[in-house]
């Protein structure tokens, strides 16, 4: 990170919310967000929610010019809402951008933990295993398959980083303006690993905060078989690719 760096480097902030069928959850999420911090800004990605969702983000950001919403046609995943968002982040000016789920599972009250970190680093995860990061009424089966997955992806992968699919994030604008988002076409649990080992690969400097995720109250969980399918199969790839690569630097170097 460049020396001089100063808490007025990551300001303004935006924070991306995508959703699907989360109406009930947006109005205590967004009262908070700004509770926590009147200032930041918020862009809700709707994915063309049948149940209302986008004209309730329509009806908060008539009234509040804190709040922005980006409507989209069709349901096409986490990763592409992500993106979208980021573009759109980028295109306006804002230099932190930040992740976080519509379903309550992400305290709010946990952001500023994270954008403080964020002065002395370029990505900060929200962690939910370091020292600290806790889990509130997750089932035992999910717990058991969010922890395999992470330590799978970080012995393949060879990254030093114990959430890599935390969806609760901070990025500082100039790592995405870096990074081939057009090349991204990871979903959902996936999406947060490839954006990680893609941080990691740019030499970005990269911390866990301990943040406390907590099971969603009102809704269902998008996750499913195929979203967990996928990841391990790609890191399966993206781990043979990294070693090999490490392999011809080390041949090449003797």
């Amino acid at each position: 990170m460049a020396e001089g760096t100063h808490a007025g480097e990551i300001d303004p902030v935006l924070v991306i919310v995508p959703t699907y069928n989360e109406r009930e959850n947006l109005t205590p999420l967004l009262q908070r967000l700004h509770d926590a911090l009147p200032e930041v800004h918020v862009l809700v990605v709707d994915d063309g929610s049948p149940d209302g969702t986008g004209e309730l983000a329509d009806k908060f950001a008539a009234s509040d010019d804190r709040v922005h919403v980006l409507h989209r046609t069709e349901k096409a995943g986490l990763g592409a809402a992500y993106i979208a968002g980021f573009h759109w982040g980028l295109d306006h000016g804002y230099r932190t951008l930040v992740e976080m789920d519509a379903d309550g599972s992400h305290a709010p009250e946990d952001l500023p933990r994270l954008l403080t970190a964020l002065d002395e680093s370029d990505l900060v995860i929200g962690s939910r295993y370091v020292p600290g990061g806790a889990l509130v009424n997750w089932p035992k089966h999910r717990e058991a398959l969010s922890r395999g997955a992470n330590l799978y992806s970080r012995i393949a992968l060879g990254v030093p980083v114990n959430d890599m699919t935390a969806g609760f994030r901070a990025y500082r604008a100039r790592v995405l303006a870096a990074l081939p988002l057009g090349e991204v076409a990871s979903a959902g649990y996936c999406f947060q690993i490839d954006l990680t080992l893609r941080t990691a690969e740019a030499e970005f400097d990269i911390v866990e905060v301990p943040i406390t995720f907590t099971e969603r109250e009102i809704g269902t969980s998008k996750m499913n078989g195929s979203i967990v399918g996928e990841a391990m199969v790609r890191v399966a790839q993206w781990g043979l690719r990294r070693r090999l690569g490490q392999l011809r630097r080390l041949v090449t170097r003797r």
